[in-house]
């Protein structure tokens, strides 16, 4: 298992397409073992490319605070698990509750429908984003 953790000036990040890095965690069978965590930058945010991106890296889960429809599509038709609607700062901590069965996940798609962080403000129709205030990946 390889678990992706988007982040935004070093914490979890609240948005998927707000990440400026992600983290990589390798986990052993018996999801207990957790390796040493990778960061990686990932390619410019356009639509797309970070599903794509990711699947090239190996993951197989994501686990984000909020994600656009059209990103969960491509994951999920790659075999990438979606975890949504996280909340939380140190991303150790929000991976280890995931392999713990303790985390907390909402599983909405864009729960906060103005500013995620990202540098879009997805109240005003901009960059792609908008419809009702949902983000679209």
């Amino acid at each position: 298992m390889k678990i992706a953790v988007p982040l935004h000036q070093g914490k979890f990040s609240q948005h998927f397409g707000g990440a400026e890095l992600f983290a990589f965690y390798n986990v052993g069978d018996d999801a207990n073992t957790v390796g040493e965590r990778q960061l990686e930058p990932p390619p410019e945010h356009n639509r797309g490319v970070f599903p794509m991106w990711l699947r090239n890296q190996g993951a197989t889960h994501v686990l984000a605070g909020g994600m656009g429809p059209r990103a969960i599509d491509i994951l999920n038709h790659h075999g990438i698990e979606v975890v949504l609607g996280i909340e939380g700062d140190d991303p150790d901590t929000v991976v280890r509750s995931f392999l713990d069965g303790t985390l907390k996940a909402t599983g909405e798609a864009c729960n906060d429908h103005s500013f995620h962080g990202c540098g879009h403000d997805h109240e005003s129709h901009e960059h792609g984003h908008g419809r009702g205030g949902r983000c679209h990946n």
